[in-house]
């Protein structure tokens, strides 16, 4: 267990404790000795944590204090730059820039043995798949984000071209595709759209008369539903 990761472990511990806990019950839930304890109480108060007490009479964590936002777990590290380096490795240039971007931003800030343990992470994303989109997939994310209406033609797997006009509410990535979910007008019912077989993208501005959370429990709701997946499935 690192540093950091064993002073996240101890305002958690003193978290669960409303009333002062002595020093000596803090060192044997954590494993440590006593003297590590006091010292790593020090750092934590050093730190900014409202922690009061003294050796003998007990410790106790004031209430209302936020933990540090950038001590992290070695499993959270790992989550951090495994899905940071799979998102910049995705097609979408602008996402995988910014994920590149907020990965330096974390490293620049973060503790000498955290920021260690970041560069140091053997958990690797392999080469991404060369099935790339022509449309924008920002556009997309724009319009989910801002409850916008997109229009484009789509094609479907027999090459047939049809023009659409959507409420997009989702974008699903996986590891060939990207798949768009939104209520289609033309259909009058929800469908899932491949972004590489969308052309002509066209972010209309015209905002769709639906919540985006309430289509998306009501999507979720339909995908257990008995129902055809021709009849909702545009990407297949």
């Amino acid at each position: 267990m690192s540093r950091s990761e064993r002073l996240l472990d101890l305002v958690q511990i003193l978290r669960r404790h409303r009333r002062p806990v002595s020093g000596r019950t803090l060192a044997d839930e954590m494993g440590v000795s006593i003297r590590t304890l006091y010292r790593d109480i020090a750092t934590l108060q050093g730190q900014g944590a409202p922690i009061e007490g003294e050796a003998g009479l007990g410790y106790v964590l004031k209430p209302g204090f936020m933990l540090p936002p950038l001590m992290f777990s070695d499993e959270e590290i790992e989550a951090i730059v495994l899905g940071s380096r799979w998102v910049a490795k995705q097609p979408d240039k602008r996402l995988a820039a910014a994920a590149t971007d907020a990965l330096a931003k974390v490293a620049a800030v973060l503790p000498d043995d955290l920021r260690e343990d970041l560069d140091a992470t053997t958990l690797l994303v392999g080469p991404r798949s060369d099935n790339l989109e022509a449309i924008d997939l920002g556009v997309v994310r724009q319009a989910i984000r801002e409850e916008r209406k997109l229009g484009f033609l789509y094609r479907d797997a027999e090459g047939a071209a049809s023009e659409r006009l959507v409420w997009p509410f989702a974008l699903a990535f996986f590891d060939k595709v990207r798949v768009m979910a939104a209520w289609c007008e033309t259909r009058q019912d929800f469908r899932h759209f491949r972004a590489d077989r969308m052309s002509d993208l066209t972010a209309t501005g015209i905002r769709y008369p639906r919540r985006r959370r309430s289509m998306l429990k009501e999507w979720r709701a339909t995908l257990d539903a008995p129902r055809s997946n021709a009849r909702r499935d545009d990407s297949v």
